[in-house]
Parts: C-alpha cells; sequence; structure tokens
C-alpha cells in the first residue's frame, strides 16, 4: 500500500493490550470538482468570512464554535472546553464486544479506515488481534473519539490489514415506516419464476470490472474543451416506456440481458422453464374463439331445433296412420265379434 498521511494516532485497547496504530482513509473520491466563476468573465466566485456585527471579513484565527439555543443565543465552547470532558477513547480505539458480522445492519455502516500498525513495539500485538479476528470469525466492535464526537466502530480483517468501519449508532437509524407500498399486491407463481430467470440470467459480476461512465464521459469532454475540439455525440439513453404488462416486460428483460451476454436468447430455455405466456399474446385468442364457439353453438342449436320439428312432423303423420289403421281393424274385429281380437287394439293403444 502507497504511503497515505495519516489522519489520526493513537492505540486500540484490546483488554490490557495496548496497540498504538495510525488511522488512515481507505477510500478516496475520484468524482470530478467544480469551481465556481462569473459567467461573464470568468472569474472565480469565492465565499468569504464576514462577521455579521462587524461586517467584515475575520480571518480562521479569529474563528472560534459556539451552540445555538433555542432562542438564538449563542453559547460559547472552546477546545479546552471539550478536551476536559471525561471521554475515555479520546485517543483510544476501545473494544467492547465481539459479535459474528451478521449481526451488523449495512445500513449502519458508515467511513472506512485502515489501521496501521505505529512502531516496531506495535507489530506483534497488532498480529495477535488480526489473527485472533481470522480464527474467530468475528469482528470487533469498539467506541472511539474523531472530530470532537465519540463513535462507534467495527473492526475486522481485510488481507492483512485490519481495516475499521465507522457505524451509526443504533438511534441514527431511521425505521422502515411507511415506505413500503400500502396497497395490497399478489405476486404470481409465474412471475416469480422469470424473474429468477432473469437473476440467473444477469448472474454474477466482478466489482473489479465496473467503473463510472458518467466520470469518464466528464473528464473526455473536459479534454476536449482543454485542446479546442468539440466534444463527441453522447448517444441519449434509451427511455423506457410505461409497463403496461409486467410479463411482457420480465420476458424481454430476460432476452435481452441473454442478448448483452452473447448467449443464445433462452425465449427458449427460460420461457419453456417458467411455462409463461404474456398475457397481451393470450388474450385476443380467447376473445375470438369465445366468437366462434358462440356462433357455432347457434348453429348447432339451430338444427337440432330444425331436427326436433321435423322428427315431431313424421310422427305426428305416422301416429295419424297408426290411428287410421286401428280404428279400421277394430271394426272388422267388432264385426266378427271375436274378444281375443279386440284386446289386442287396447295393448296398441296404450
Amino acid at each position: 500500500m502507497r504511503q497515505v498521511r495519516s489522519i489520526w494516532n493513537g492505540a486500540i485497547s484490546f483488554g490490557l493490550v495496548s496497540i498504538p496504530i495510525k488511522l488512515v482513509n481507505a477510500t478516496e473520491s475520484h468524482s470530478v470538482s467544480f469551481r465556481q466563476i462569473h459567467t461573464e468573465d470568468g472569474g472565480r466566485i469565492r465565499y468569504r468570512k464576514v462577521c455579521e456585527l462587524e461586517d467584515r471579513e475575520v480571518t480562521q484565527a479569529e474563528i472560534g464554535k459556539a451552540y445555538e439555543d433555542a432562542d438564538g443565543t449563542m453559547i460559547p465552547i472552546t477546545d479546552e472546553d471539550l478536551a476536559q470532558l471525561p471521554i475515555p477513547t479520546a485517543r483510544t480505539i476501545e473494544i467492547v464486544a465481539f459479535v459474528p458480522a451478521d449481526r451488523i445492519d449495512p445500513l449502519q455502516m458508515d467511513a472506512a479506515y485502515y489501521l496501521s500498525a505505529n512502531g516496531v513495539p506495535a507489530a506483534k500485538p497488532y498480529t495477535l488481534l488480526r489473527e485472533a479476528l481470522k480464527r474467530s470469525q468475528k469482528v470487533a466492535i469498539a467506541k472511539y473519539a474523531l472530530r470532537g464526537r465519540e463513535r462507534l466502530g467495527m473492526l475486522r480483517v481485510v488481507d492483512d490489514v485490519i481495516a475499521m468501519h465507522g457505524l451509526l449508532w443504533p438511534d441514527e437509524i431511521r425505521a422502515p415506516e411507511g415506505v413500503a407500498p400500502d396497497t395490497s399486491v399478489t405476486v404470481r407463481d409465474k412471475e416469480l419464476d422469470l424473474a429468477d430467470a432473469l437473476m440467473d440470467t444477469l448472474g454474477e459480476v466482478d466489482l473489479a470490472d465496473l467503473h463510472d461512465d458518467y466520470r469518464e464521459a466528464v473528464e473526455e469532454m473536459i479534454t476536449a474543451k482543454a485542446t479546442g475540439e468539440q466534444p463527441a455525440d453522447t448517444p441519449a439513453p434509451a427511455r423506457s416506456g410505461k409497463v403496461l404488462d409486467l410479463m411482457a416486460a420480465l420476458e424481454k428483460s430476460v432476452r435481452e440481458a441473454q442478448e448483452s451476454r452473447g448467449e443464445e436468447p433462452a425465449g427458449a430455455r427460460a420461457a419453456a422453464k417458467a411455462e409463461v405466456t404474456s398475457i397481451s399474446s393470450r388474450a385476443t385468442p380467447k376473445q375470438t374463439t369465445g366468437k366462434k364457439s358462440t356462433s357455432t353453438a347457434k348453429k348447432t342449436a339451430a338444427k337440432k331445433t330444425a331436427a326436433k320439428k321435423t322428427t315431431t312432423t313424421k310422427a305426428s303423420a305416422s301416429g295419424s296412420a297408426k290411428k287410421s289403421t286401428q280404428t279400421q281393424a277394430a271394426k272388422k274385429t267388432a264385426a266378427k265379434k271375436t274378444p281375443a281380437k279386440k284386446a289386442t287394439p287396447r295393448k296398441r293403444t296404450a
């Protein structure tokens, strides 16, 4: 690691063991900084510290700090006042507990620092604490003071270095009340299947491969302007339209993610796995099928009615013919006065 200026010197208090350390920043900002200028002549715009009572600019040596009371009264606070406060962590990172790493909510994470052993005598106890953290697979919770206030920290091992993450106090974390949707929403299994397919398609990524595209574009623009060239035109990002069909949007996302990775579009694989058809694509066939079935039903009903009428007509004609035959047979039977023959027409009539 290249030499970085330390921002704080002190010691880690590990029971009765004291480990002299230096605190250095573990992160750095690469964002492009801008200055305010006067647009008419390009002159720098600067802020000056002015005393409101005397209406004059004052130097840094004349500036102190104060606490503003509710009624606007200023209560001066000096560095000596703060130094006399009973803070045992003024120059000490005091370890108070060791806990599993998953006990720390990422919402509490703040600034990150590296702890460097300060001097040769600190090497042995520093290494002892580092190896103890490794073997226990735990993190150390500590209290320390920095920039005029006591803070909470978490110590863990990064490679062969002890790193410390500043933590927010628990009462500084807001409860997520009123943030979640207040409407009742039902998510279907098919939608979850497509979401899983999209997650599988996107897969994992090496964070080292990610970079700030916007910062690179700003730097290229500045270089072009400095050399008198015309900045290159940057294509505007495609605007996403309003999502009317969640299923269709998920399916399209899966296809695009696979194409961007050079994979064969898994419309076949992902959609087959999910067995899903978009709502818009299946709405029309249902309506068309409904109309056809209704029309067919009507035609079938009409044919059945016509057939019924024909059958009824034939049955009526057949019935009339039978009655006529039965009447003639009855007359002949009566003439012959044969009792056995009389029963026969009754059976037929019945």
